[in-house]
């Protein structure tokens, strides 16, 4: 969101002198996301999106609100057509008055079409700056580095053709301030829950025809790295503290981890779970020694607290992976043998609870997949994406995309139309039948040139496989989730971590 105030000086008749372009809160171009955010609009609305906001820019406001010679103007590139409402409703919430709501409108009021919202952005205050003649100084705040580059060029470039003899107007001394990103996380559940409806939507509009020719049905798979002991984001902070790294390596070199207590590197069979309680049952542990091997891996070694309490690990002695070198994986930590006890103020407790760390991804629906088939990611939809050293909440920082600076050109008498109505929608999915040349073919479909078996997966299970980025090639290519451990954690793979 973007707030501009607007204020002018004594000797001037009309509002004109803009003064803060600022971001009050992180939105998405679904305006469903943004309703879910935190613990959804039913409950936020009433405490008016608490923590949501950036409180220093919502004070610049409220400054502005109470000058009489300020115009406020609250600008974002989100849709007129699918946030007005919500947006309305936010910052009705929170008490705010601004004299200008912009949103994003599918056209410009000349008719032209926004490349993106970067353009959108800089041809209204482009109409704004030649609206408020007499206005000589404009202050905005930016969260995307980006952004703040591309509009302190954009008005570099219109203060110099301000310059020119018959301006329209005189020069404005306009300011870019860059302010701190602040980021928002989803329940995870809600966030799959979200994907999920939107996934249900694309594939209804293929089942009526009202999808791209080639559009294709996606669906929701899900890869199990580990199923251990989770701890909760305040106790990872505390064992963090257990870490004493020698002079000899850099901070930049460790992964700090301490997130679970492993039982097994792959999903657990029932056997398994019965011993541990099944999912979600609760242990309390306490840290009685630290270790490290090599300078590459420390960890922390524990025990329940309740000694009557049955747990159950592959590992010899239980323990809390805490940090790697960056070329390390966590599995050595089972190289320790000696570890050193720790003062009573480092015995630490924390609560675990029995789960799974899951990769959720979104791919191709294939008619007659297994389970165990689709917990292996399609080599050819795998995107690289950095590493997170610790599975993150759902709605972290991601890498930005690209954005490009195309203006729009200044077109005198129109307006800009603000607080305006918008809409939803919703859907189902369905079981996409897309094969390939059936089982007894030689490869087809999806698999091509894949032996006489499984064509449609690309490939007999002994060969290397074709297809989906060469299948998995049989018992022979199969990669442990072990094999990527080095870079963060148990596997490797693209989607939504957690």
């Amino acid at each position: 969101m973007c707030v501009i105030v607007t204020k002018r000086t004594n000797s001037l008749q009309d509002r004109n002198l803009m003064r803060d372009y600022s971001v009050l809160l992180a939105a998405t171009k679904q305006a469903s996301i943004l309703t879910a955010t935190g613990q959804g609009i039913e409950v936020e609305e009433p405490k008016a999106w608490a923590g949501c906001w950036n409180e220093k820019i919502v004070d610049l406001v409220r400054l502005s609100m109470a000058e009489e010679d300020a115009v406020s103007i609250l600008l974002t590139g989100r849709s007129e057509s699918g946030f007005t409402d919500l947006i309305n409703r936010m910052v009705v919430a929170k008490g705010l008055d601004f004299d200008m709501v912009c949103l994003k409108p599918r056209v410009s009021p000349s008719g032209k079409l926004f490349a993106n919202t970067l353009a959108y952005k800089q041809a209204l205050l482009q109409d704004i700056v030649h609206t408020y003649r007499e206005a000589d100084e404009l202050r905005m705040y930016e969260d995307r580095p980006k952004h703040t580059k591309a509009f302190r060029d954009f008005f570099e470039d219109l203060n110099r053709d301000l310059s020119s003899q018959n301006a329209a107007r005189s020069p404005i001394n306009a300011e870019v301030i860059q302010v701190t990103e602040q980021d928002g996380n989803m329940d995870p559940v809600s966030e799959v829950a979200q994907v999920q409806a939107m996934i249900n939507s694309h594939n209804a509009a293929i089942i009526a025809g009202t999808a791209p020719p080639h559009a294709t049905p996606y669906c929701i798979k899900r890869s199990v790295f580990f199923t251990g002991y989770l701890l909760s984001a305040p106790d990872i902070d505390r064992l963090k503290s257990l870490i004493k790294l020698p002079a000899s390596v850099p901070e930049s070199e460790i992964k700090h981890l301490a997130n679970n207590i492993l039982i097994t590197p792959r999903p657990a069979p029932r056997s398994i779970l019965d011993k541990v309680g099944g999912m979600g049952a609760k242990v309390r542990w306490r840290v009685t020694g630290v270790g490290s091997d090599k300078n590459r891996i420390w960890a922390a070694r524990v025990q329940p607290v309740d000694p009557k309490v049955r747990i159950y690990t592959e590992n010899a002695t239980p323990y809390v992976v805490l940090a790697t070198r960056r070329e390390a994986k966590p599995i050595e930590a089972s190289y320790i043998h000696h570890w050193q006890s720790v003062p009573e103020h480092q015995a630490l407790e924390f609560e675990t609870v029995v789960g799974e760390r899951v990769l959720l991804r979104i791919e191709e629906e294939i008619a007659g997949e297994d389970q165990y088939e689709a917990s292996f990611p399609a080599r050819r939809q795998a995107r690289m994406h950095p590493r997170e050293d610790d599975f993150p909440p759902l709605g972290s920082a991601r890498p930005k995309a690209q954005m490009r600076s195309n203006p729009q050109p200044y077109v005198q008498n129109n307006s800009w139309a603000g607080k305006a109505g918008g809409g939803g929608g919703g859907g189902i999915g369905f079981a996409a039948q897309r094969g390939g040349g059936g089982r007894g073919s030689g490869g087809g479909g999806r698999g091509g040139g894949g032996g006489q078996q499984r064509g449609y997966r690309g490939g007999g299970r002994g060969n290397t496989g074709g297809g989906r980025g060469g299948g998995r090639g049989g018992r022979g290519a199969y990669r442990s989730l072990d094999d990527n451990v080095g870079e963060g954690g148990y596997g490797s793979a693209s989607g939504m971590q957690y």
